[in-house]
């Protein structure tokens, strides 16, 4: 039995995006006496323990904490600096627990603030496998101005690493410009099927149709997504003026952005029309796609995009981008004529190609139907974790445990 050592920021159950989804779907599939998976990560809550099994990872948590912080605490002293203080203490750490548990490898979950700690341990402990996850949606040129501070440990996250995993080609692309020379396969995210063979009742359908004042002849957009600029949330509400009234912006997810996007729709007047959710269970947004007609996320940066992935299991017609990982699935007819259409793609910071494509959505129910059956079909030919963890755990860390 081989064990890997996971770096990862957040994991669950306080925080749950696409790298910690990522992470659970991968590790819950391989089984305990093949790989033992162990992590550090940040604590943040200090009603969480210190060390707790989730799955088949054994959580080890560092950092700051307080009682149930807000995302109004993150930003705060201390737990502001959980982040930055994470790379060293998270290397510390993992060589603290090496000595105890004798890890055969580490994984990082992204190149930045997970690969310096990642770097830091390869450094001290050349010997073990090092593989590197990248899940970035954040620009490259961001994280590389963001990372300065600890540039070699940053470069070396990339350098050191014996096999790396891009969850696209636009990352695998940053991956060889950044250095790397070894061993490399795109293995992107995915939809677990067991979570899509749960279906709501139409009873539970028509309840959030009600609750949410939806009408006969009202056309619903919706997106699930992080309150973010690089999602663009704020393109679709400046579309939202030039739409007909009955076209409404369902908002599923919170972050920092949240009072702005608000403070948005009501400049523009709209703010009858784009309704708020927040952040809730991922159990639960199948019930917003499911009352809803189109999925939109502009977004103007992207590693990937599990959402999108979602949508497409869930046979609702994509407006998007076709920035980053997105171009891997997201063909549109005009701009992609050589492939099976999946979606509508519009240029980012273009709320008037938004129109554009929501109207081209509206007008064509055939041209729909036969683009969310293609969208499909590449969903579940492609984007499966059941396959996805096949492949990493043979190709990514069977290969490298070979040599």
């Amino acid at each position: 039995m081989k064990k890997i050592l996971i770096f990862s920021l957040a994991y669950y159950p306080d925080t749950v995006g696409g790298a910690e989804v990522a992470i659970k779907e991968v590790t819950d599939r391989i089984k305990s006496d093949e790989i033992e998976f162990h992590m550090v990560t940040l604590r943040y809550n200090s009603n969480l323990p210190r060390s707790e099994k989730i799955g088949n990872v054994l959580i080890h948590r560092i950092g700051f904490t307080k009682n149930n912080p807000t995302m109004e605490d993150l930003k705060k002293f201390p737990l502001h600096y959980n982040k930055h203080l994470y790379q060293i203490l998270a290397a510390l750490k993992g060589v603290s627990l090496h000595k105890k548990y004798k890890y055969d490898g580490i994984w990082a979950m992204m190149a930045h603030s997970c690969g310096v700690p990642a770097a830091i341990f390869k450094f001290i402990q050349p010997k073990i496998k090092y593989f590197l996850t990248l899940q970035e949606g954040d620009p490259p040129e961001q994280i590389e101005k963001m990372m300065k501070p600890v540039w070699p440990f940053f470069s070396r996250a990339f350098t050191s690493a014996d096999a790396i995993q891009p969850i696209s080609n636009f990352l695998k692309d940053w991956a060889v410009k950044r250095g790397f020379k070894g061993s490399i396969k795109v293995i992107p995210n995915g939809f677990s099927p067991a979570s899509f063979s749960v279906k709501h009742s139409e009873e539970e359908i028509n309840k959030l149709r009600e609750k949410l004042g939806k009408k006969e002849g009202d056309v619903y957009l919706v997106t699930v997504s992080r309150l973010v600029h690089k999602n663009a949330i704020d393109d679709v509400i400046k579309a939202m003026p030039k739409l007909p009234e009955n076209i409404k912006f369902i908002v599923v997810g919170g972050g920092p952005d949240d009072e702005k996007l608000k403070d948005l729709a009501k400049e523009l007047e709209v703010q009858d029309r784009v309704k708020f959710i927040g952040q809730v269970d991922r159990t639960e947004t199948a019930k917003y796609r499911a009352v809803s007609d189109i999925f939109i996320r502009p977004s103007r940066s992207e590693g990937m995009g599990n959402s999108f992935i979602s949508t497409m299991v869930a046979s609702l017609p994509i407006i998007t981008t076709q920035e980053g990982g997105i171009a891997d699935f997201l063909f549109d007819a005009k701009r992609n004529p050589d492939k099976s259409t999946t979606g509508w793609a519009v240029d980012k910071d273009s709320p008037d190609q938004i129109v554009e494509a929501v109207f081209d959505i509206i007008k064509n129910p055939d041209q729909v139907k036969k683009v969310v059956g293609n969208a499909y079909n590449l969903a579940y030919e492609k984007y499966n974790w059941d396959f996805i963890a096949r492949d990493i755990q043979k190709d990514i860390f069977g290969e490298v445990f070979k040599k």
